[in-house]
């Protein structure tokens, strides 16, 4: 890895050693769900919503036999509750029928299930089925550029870069320890060099 990227993973493993999955879930199909839902939405305000949600319904089969009206009353709080709410029942129909009610561990399934795009199928790899991805999310994208790791204009394209970067082994770790850092240390707005300490540290290089 070149000095800066070294520099990131040694901050990033003192301050985040052990960095935790933020949504809450209990198999395939829910860490699918929270993070479907999570779209345009916080982490927390889901991790709210969804213990009333599994409670109800936490299987495909559950799933779809819940009303459409009950769905979209419990999952509102996370916005755009119609188009959640219909993927959501358009995807547990599809598990059910093509895949036996199980979460395919492949890109090209997941990313075949209505409302699922490349970063929730990078999450739902990683973080259920411990395949080495790099899901990058808003927090990603605006470290990587602040960082130099990337000058990608989308997530799909500072994705490819970071990946030429840092060695595959560690990008599961890697992709929550910087989402992590993100929120505590480099902000979007008011974010500051001499509080952040990889920004700083990589302004002295």
């Amino acid at each position: 890895m070149e000095k800066r990227a070294l520099i990131i993973v040694d901050l990033l493993n003192q301050l985040f050693p052990n960095p935790p999955i933020s949504l809450f879930h209990s198999c395939p199909y829910t860490l699918l769900i929270a993070t479907l839902l999570s779209a345009q939405c916080t982490d927390k305000m889901v991790n709210k919503v969804t213990p009333h949600l599994f409670a109800k319904a936490s299987t495909p089969k559950a799933m779809a036999a819940l009303p459409l009206e009950t769905l979209l009353a419990i999952i509102r709080p996370c916005g755009l509750s119609p188009k959640k709410a219909k993927a959501i029942h358009a995807l547990s129909k599809i598990l059910i029928e093509k895949h036996e009610g199980q979460v395919p561990d492949n890109f090209a399934d997941l990313e075949a299930l209505p409302g699922v795009g490349h970063k929730t199928a990078s999450v739902v790899l990683s973080q259920a089925f411990h395949i080495q991805t790099f899901p990058v999310d808003t927090h990603i994208h605006r470290c990587s550029k602040r960082w130099g790791l990337s000058t990608g204009k989308t997530v799909l394209q500072t994705e490819k870069a970071v990946k030429k970067i840092f060695p595959k082994h560690i990008w599961n770790k890697l992709h929550l320890q910087i989402i992590y850092y993100a929120r505590q240390y480099c902000p979007a707005k008011g974010h500051s060099i001499e509080k952040c300490p990889i920004c700083y540290r990589l302004s002295l290089i």
